[in-house]
């Protein structure tokens, strides 16, 4: 039982510095620096880039070592793509188990911060519990899984990606408050359709942030 405990210490402080950018993508770390860094011996912290491979997140190069992945043009469309056919269908298959009272305080909370009132929580945090949200009401294991998945390199762009505009910052408000009002109305295709739409604008200003002025292909 320690020794599990070990390895999953072991692995969420490694994840924790690769997904804050701590560890930067491309560049390689070193397995006898990660055991200083994270205080645990060989066994533990090669069971964590095991996961870490898997999960995309670090290579294991012959010869190399081990690199920290980087997020290209590709990659993200794959994870919008992924988004796409989960998070609106979450929303139009199982967003009337989410009681009405919370739509009715996301409601409240976007109305305030049009307003020019703070969030009771940071944005960021705001955003993770909003799409969470409806990927927890589906009580499917295999789609939380894959949402986890995908959920660790959206942290990892908006660190890669730094702070998003203002503007910005009030049209995904805009936009989660489209999506609230039609499950108020208990529309939940209206608020599927609301989904997308808001997916395809945050796929563009992340392709915006992240290639601007860079010569990236498919």
């Amino acid at each position: 039982m320690q020794k599990e405990s070990l390895k999953q210490q072991a692995y969420n402080a490694i994840k924790a510095k690769i997904l804050n950018c701590e560890y930067a993508p491309n560049t390689f770390i070193n397995e006898e620096l990660l055991r200083e860094e994270v205080s645990a011996s060989r066994t533990p912290v090669r069971d964590a880039i095991s996961r870490l491979e898997q999960e995309g997140l670090v290579k294991i190069l012959p010869k190399k070592g081990i690199m920290v992945s980087d997020l290209s043009l590709s990659q993200i469309n794959m994870i919008y793509e992924t988004r796409l056919m989960l998070e609106p269908y979450a929303i139009s298959h199982y967003g009337n188990r989410i009681e009405q009272d919370i739509y009715m305080n996301y409601y409240q909370d976007y109305q305030a911060y049009l307003k020019g009132r703070d969030l009771p929580y940071s944005y960021d945090d705001m955003d993770d519990l909003f799409h969470q949200m409806f990927m927890d009401a589906t009580s499917n294991v295999y789609f939380l899984k894959t949402y986890e998945l995908i959920n660790s390199q959206i942290k990892r762009m908006r660190i890669m990606s730094g702070e998003c505009s203002e503007k910005r910052r009030e049209e995904t408000i805009q936009e989660h408050l489209k999506i609230t009002k039609c499950a108020l109305k208990q529309d939940w295709d209206g608020a599927a359709d609301a989904m997308k739409e808001h997916l395809h604008y945050s796929k563009n200003a992340i392709f915006d942030l992240l290639f601007k002025g860079n010569d990236w292909s498919l």
